[in-house]
């Protein structure tokens, strides 16, 4: 008698559990793309990559000698910086947090306000803004045409030595888009794989894309899980992020940035485009219920109410999005 109870309630939970997980949502959505997509006037080269990440790690393209692009994106802290924000280039303040430059190749608009369109226009910002590297292209180029290593790196990627503006932002442009993240256990489960990430992650999963409950997907589409739009989440912050760059009338723009990747986020933190909040459940805390209810205010923020399982589960999915720190050693500088 007690076999068989056993039995039948082995059974019961078996069904229950097909039955859940074939209301998963599906998972091809999130598959990685096979190829990293590059414009025609910028065909992706080896060469070109290894000269932008020569010129990436090179201090020199700052104003001063001592900050490089790596400074603030190392490959030590999941290519951001791990500080609430950044270092204050030469006395000069920024308010907002570092952004990783991991799988920047997909992106359609950069930098927090989306005031970048391409990667290549992207470069340009950190060398010449006066709280970053400080520094002006045109001297830039004179500082780079006196560095006699140099010559063979443009003449691999470029035919000939000729240094020039647009050969660096090319080459700074191309070894970004080369910054892929490795693949995650959740890549692995996408893939068919039922063992590469746990039963509490997958049920994380279903409460990220269930729209009574977290509905995270709403704007963490994609295989980055970004919508790469901008929205205002409700931050105690006076800075009006996309809303400085279009209409005042454009209410929808106030207060907001873009979404970020959850991809291969530091466990702590910190997170947010003001690096004000550290630890995942301090951040689904907010999104339930601490939002700054204004006009602005994402129509996708609508609070919700998550047991401490939920939660739980909820963590455990955005972890299983880690592939684990892509390292990448920095070059030797030329002389």
């Amino acid at each position: 008698m007690l076999f068989r109870h056993l039995v039948l309630i082995i059974s019961t939970l078996m069904v229950a559990n097909a039955a859940w997980s074939a209301n998963l949502p599906p998972r091809e959505k999130f598959k990685r793309p096979d190829s990293i997509p590059a414009p025609l006037s910028n065909p992706l080269t080896l060469e070109k990559a290894t000269l932008g990440k020569t010129l990436f790690f090179d201090q020199r393209l700052s104003r001063s000698g001592g900050m490089a692009c790596a400074t603030c994106h190392s490959p030590d802290q999941r290519w951001s910086d791990g500080r609430t924000l950044p270092l204050q280039a030469e006395g000069v303040s920024n308010a907002r947090r570092t952004p990783t430059v991991l799988n920047s190749a997909w992106l359609s608009a950069l930098m927090w306000d989306g005031r970048a369109t391409t990667l290549e226009a992207q470069a340009v910002l950190p060398i010449t803004t006066a709280h970053e590297m400080n520094f002006d292209l045109a001297s830039l180029v004179g500082r780079l045409q006196q560095i006699e290593g140099y010559r063979p790196l443009f003449t691999q990627a470029f035919g000939d030595d000729s240094i020039s503006q647009q050969r660096i932002t090319q080459a700074l442009a191309s070894f970004q888009r080369t910054l892929v993240s490795n693949i995650a256990p959740f890549d692995r489960w996408v893939a068919g794989d039922e063992e590469a990430i746990s039963e509490s992650a997958k049920r994380g999963f279903a409460v990220f894309n269930d729209k009574n409950k977290a509905n995270c997907v709403a704007c963490h589409s994609s295989w980055r899980f970004t919508d790469d739009s901008f929205h205002d989440i409700g931050l105690p912050s006076k800075d009006l992020g996309r809303g400085a760059k279009v209409p005042a009338q454009v209410t929808l723009m106030q207060h907001a940035f873009k979404t970020p990747s959850l991809r291969d986020l530091s466990i702590d933190g910190p997170y947010m485009h003001d690096g004000s909040i550290r630890g995942l459940k301090t951040v689904i805390k907010h999104y339930k219920s601490e939002a700054i209810q204004r006009e602005s205010l994402s129509k996708d923020m609508q609070k919700f109410e998550l047991s401490d399982l939920e939660e739980s589960d909820l963590i455990a999915f955005i972890q299983s999005l880690d592939g684990g720190a892509l390292k990448i050693q920095a070059p030797m500088m030329p002389e």
